[in-house]
């Protein structure tokens, strides 16, 4: 039954949008045409392959399509409610910005980012990447959408339609981006960021941030080729840097618990103090501070290097021991009474005290693991590049915190997991490849990232936290 303040839906506003006016239908048609035309032109212009141009042609003419009915379903709906329900217009303006600020600001933000590029990187100018730009716009709006469909895990929705879009793309617009050496490639830098990322998930859980990773990273990377030379075992030394990295875990835990609240600064000051330490013991009786240089294990360089072998098949080790930490994490987050407190902990910290669980001691156990894995993160990276160097880790600062928010893990505590953070961690490397694939620099990669985040912060932030839902 509907009121006389009710908004009228339109039916034909479904996934395939269609207005009503049959005239409104070929004129966006036309457009779509000229479009699509104009990119067919461009495209051979360029020299490009016939069979690309086509398939560009007939994508382009189908996404602009949809766009323009989309929106003209939408501003046909509008006239007719403002025709029978006019007082509360303003109010439905405001319900359609809440209801849909994330994807408004997605689809703006990544306009912004193209429009951006495109004005300041000439090779960029393309008709190739204005239709990945319409594919991707698309491929938002879809998934939005749809996972809107999903009472629980639609984080994961988005991410793995985001992450299949990306492929897709990348494999049309980058030769050889689906080859084997590239995929593997992918996978092994995806690895070394998964790896890194299970602490900053863990912690993230609980409410907490752990801005030491990428020091940690830097600290074993160079303390490890260090340790080696100095005559001990390599695996002895090995052992001596996971512990060192769990040492200074523990230290952020019991800090971040004692000082609630300034998890970001603590651990932010500890890391350049353990940077500092490492850099100066590391650098006494030579004149190359932060750089360490010596022979690096063969064992070491097999387990991360791009031509190494894991059980005479020919891709790097620290890929499959990535896929076994995760499914670790993930079962262990899922099924041990330990996953059940961490949950328990960042949903409602008080309601998990007077049940008997130990906040001290979760809290302190989350940074530790954390410390742990960004110590053998640095190792491996030690095999991945031959040398030792503490700026290794500087990337991490800001990836294992995107990957995590990408993946839709709430830095207020109490929802998400590992498995969402896989997904936000593949999103960021397949996504870091296709620029790198379509000749963008790193500092471009790192706008795109930071302008990717905020839409997602938005998204998942606008969600009330699990406390307040219980």
């Amino acid at each position: 039954m509907t009121g006389p303040h009710t908004a009228m839906p339109n039916p034909r506003a479904g996934l395939i949008p269609i207005p009503r006016s049959a005239a409104l239908v070929w004129v966006n048609l036309a457009v779509a045409l000229i479009i699509a035309a104009i990119g067919f032109g461009v495209g051979f212009a360029q020299g490009l392959k016939a069979q690309n141009v086509i398939l560009a042609t007939v994508i382009s003419i189908a996404v602009t399509l949809w766009l323009l009915n989309y929106v003209a379903v939408i501003f046909e709906t509008h006239a007719a409610n403002r025709e029978t329900n006019a007082a509360p217009q303003a109010a439905e303006m405001r319900g359609l910005w809440r209801g849909n600020r994330a994807l408004i600001l997605s689809m703006g933000l990544l306009a912004v980012a193209y429009l951006v590029v495109t004005a300041s990187v000439p090779d960029f100018r393309s008709i190739t990447n204005l239709i990945a730009l319409l594919v991707l716009e698309a491929i938002l709006l879809f998934a939005f959408k749809v996972s809107g469909r999903f009472a629980s895990g639609r984080s994961a929705v988005i991410g793995l339609i985001v992450l299949g879009a990306l492929i897709v793309i990348s494999s049309f617009t980058i030769p050889g981006f689906l080859t084997g050496p590239n995929v593997k490639a992918i996978l092994l830098f995806a690895a070394f960021l998964g790896i890194a990322c299970i602490g900053q998930t863990l912690v993230a859980l609980m409410g907490g941030l752990d801005l030491s990773i990428p020091f940690v990273i830097g600290s074993a990377n160079i303390g490890l080729l260090f340790v080696i030379s100095l005559g001990v075992p390599s695996f002895v030394a090995l052992l001596f840097v996971l512990v060192i990295g769990g040492v200074i875990g523990l230290i952020n835990g019991l800090l971040t618990y004692r000082l609630q609240g300034q998890a970001l600064i603590l651990t932010l000051g500890t890391g350049f103090a353990v940077a500092g330490l490492t850099q100066i013991l590391t650098s006494i009786g030579s004149a190359f501070g932060g750089n360490v240089f010596g022979t690096v294990p063969p064992w070491l360089q097999n387990l991360a290097a791009m031509n190494g072998t894991t059980f005479g098949l020919a891709f790097p080790p620290t890929i499959l021991i990535w896929i076994v930490l995760a499914a670790i994490v993930i079962i262990g987050l899922r099924y041990s009474a330990y996953g059940r407190h961490i949950y328990a902990l960042g949903g409602n910290r008080r309601s998990a005290r007077l049940i008997g669980v130990s906040e001290l001691k979760y809290w302190t156990l989350a940074y530790v693991i954390s410390g742990v894995f960004a110590a053998l993160t640095g190792s491996l990276l030690l095999g991945w590049s031959g040398g030792g160097f503490i700026g290794v880790g500087d990337p991490y600062l800001f990836t294992t915190l995107a990957a995590v928010v990408i993946g839709g893990t709430s830095l207020m505590g109490g929802y998400g997991g590992y498995g969402f953070t896989v997904i936000g961690v593949l999103v960021l490397q397949v996504l870091s490849s296709f620029l790198i694939g379509i000749g963008l620099k790193y500092e471009w990669q790192q706008f795109i990232f930071g302008l990717l985040i905020l839409p997602m912060v938005a998204l998942y932030g606008r969600a009330p936290h699990i406390r307040a839902q219980v």
